[in-house]
């Protein structure tokens, strides 16, 4: 295991520390994520030209190292009220079809893509040169409705909310379904199963799961 420097910050299942002035350690507390794997589809995607952290090599399962990047994230910047919500959508969507513009990786599937699977605005840094996305512990290559199937429900389960950024999240799903939107009722219909199956998820957060279907089925009739 890597020795580690300062606590950068936490999420649901990983701690960020710091390395050095060019790199940070992500480390998995839960095991569920594969970090040699993560790495490998994050080198992928950077090799054609997609906005990613640069990565080192790995054999590890919970230690991820990458480049250390300066900005805030979009969800920040959100919050802080210097950028809107429909800007995000729109640049969440851009990058959706820049990933799927990606060949996939198994040349016997030449319909399949890259999938992110976790894109939201709390996994996109806005860096000085643009945006990256980080947290791709959960990317696959398969049908690329379901990367957006995925984005959307994550959206709209802020969306449905009572409490807390409703009305912007509202907001932002409408700026990622506008066309040109990728997103199919397959992919929809398995993002919902998957969000229902993720343990990380909270009681509060699975009993919003139909709210928010209904919503996206909405906002793209």
């Amino acid at each position: 295991m890597l020795p580690t420097g300062r606590l950068l910050g936490s999420g649901r299942s990983a701690d960020v520390y710091e390395i050095d002035e060019e790199w940070v350690l992500r480390r998995d507390r839960e095991g569920w994520g594969d970090a040699a794997a993560e790495a490998a589809v994050m080198t992928y995607v950077r090799e054609h030209g997609y906005p990613v952290p640069r990565v080192r090599p790995s054999d590890s399962r919970t230690d991820l190292v990458m480049e250390r990047l300066s900005g805030p994230t979009m969800l920040a910047a959100l919050l802080d009220g210097s950028l809107g919500a429909a800007e995000a959508g729109s640049e969440l969507a851009a990058l959706l079809r820049r990933l799927h513009s990606v060949p996939g990786r198994d040349p016997a599937d030449p319909g399949a893509r890259v999938l992110h699977l976790d894109l939201h605005p709390d996994n996109v840094i806005l860096a000085p040169d643009g945006p990256r996305v980080i947290d791709w512990t959960n990317a696959e290559d398969g049908p690329p409705g379901l990367d957006w199937g995925m984005s959307a429900v994550i959206l709209a389960q802020v969306a449905v909310d009572e409490e807390g950024l409703a009305e912007p999240a509202r907001a932002l799903l409408a700026a990622l379904l506008a066309d040109p939107s990728g997103l199919t009722e397959p992919g929809l219909t398995e993002a919902r199963r998957r969000r229902a199956a993720n343990p990380t998820m909270s009681a509060r957060e699975v009993e919003l799961l139909d709210d928010a279907v209904d919503l996206i089925r909405t906002l793209t009739r």
